[in-house]
């Protein structure tokens, strides 16, 4: 009976594999194939060749400093959105009385929607920024850690919960023996409680690394991207390039194929590290 229901698991699977091939696989095809033309429409392609490679590393500055400015907000966004989840959920799995609804506190504004979001950050920042008589648009450094206050804002929560499950699915009598040895909490931390939530460390890492290379929404509506296109992250440049200027279609396809590229390997490269920390652990 099992061998002949084990028939049908590929049958099953077959509607979920025939949409991801209409909706990523075939679209990624053709989107490479264009950014090697020049087009306005996809029956109106002219083979180009790399020349909007080129095109979009010395057209304008702004596409590499578009790069540089999302990689160093990801950075700190990962780190910080990692390290203050981690660290709320320490402290929320320690029957502290309340717990539940400062879990809820935390996790609401994953619920708000991106642009919602960074309307309601652009008000709470250019309110205290008026005190001084600047705006958000006045420095580029305004922006990005603007832009940092809202993802830490928005993620630590989703990710807490995950570390939350982590932390309360080790083993309790783990942790009563190494109370009984004499383990302070330090050592109980680095040696017992993040060796065992490295699965949950791998997970929360992959999708703030994901979700802060492909951050659009939140970037359009707290910047737009200035001042003069200061904090305009990669998304945001390749959509500009993409449907803001006229014969730069395919320029905006070859961006979003190194982008594409660049994003994979990266996370790639995080899934294949923290892989390898767990197996060490």
């Amino acid at each position: 009976m099992e061998k002949s229901i084990r028939r049908y698991f590929a049958l099953f699977a077959l509607p979920g594999l025939i949409c991801f091939f209409i909706s990523f696989v075939i679209p990624f095809i053709w989107g490479l194939v264009l950014s090697f033309c020049s087009f306005t429409t996809i029956t109106d392609v002219t083979f180009t060749g790399l020349d909007n490679y080129i095109k979009a590393f010395t057209i304008d500055n702004y596409f590499t400093n578009a790069f540089v400015f999302t990689l160093l907000f990801t950075i700190v966004s990962v780190i910080l959105i990692n390290v203050i989840a981690f660290a709320f959920a320490l402290l929320l799995t320690r029957n502290i009385p309340g717990t539940n609804a400062f879990r809820t506190i935390i996790f609401m504004p994953n619920l708000i929607g991106g642009i919602v979001l960074g309307w309601i950050w652009n008000v709470i920042i250019n309110g205290i920024l008026a005190a001084f008589q600047m705006n958000i648009m006045s420095d580029t450094k305004f922006g990005f850690w603007g832009l940092v206050i809202l993802m830490l804002w928005q993620n630590a929560g989703y990710m807490m919960v995950i570390y939350i499950a982590a932390i309360q699915n080790i083993p309790q009598d783990e942790l009563e023996a190494a109370a009984i040895d004499g383990a302070n909490g330090w050592i109980t931390l680095t040696r017992i409680i993040i060796p065992s939530v490295m699965p949950s460390i791998t997970i929360c890492l992959f999708l703030t690394l994901t979700n802060c290379f492909k951050l659009y929404d939140q970037n359009l509506a707290l910047t737009a991207g200035n001042p003069n296109h200061g904090t305009e992250m990669l998304a945001m440049n390749i959509f500009n390039t993409f449907y803001s200027r006229v014969g730069f279609e395919g320029v905006g396809q070859a961006k979003a194929v190194i982008f594409t590229i660049v994003v994979a390997l990266i996370a790639l490269l995080q899934l294949a590290v923290t892989r390898k920390k767990e197996e060490a652990l």
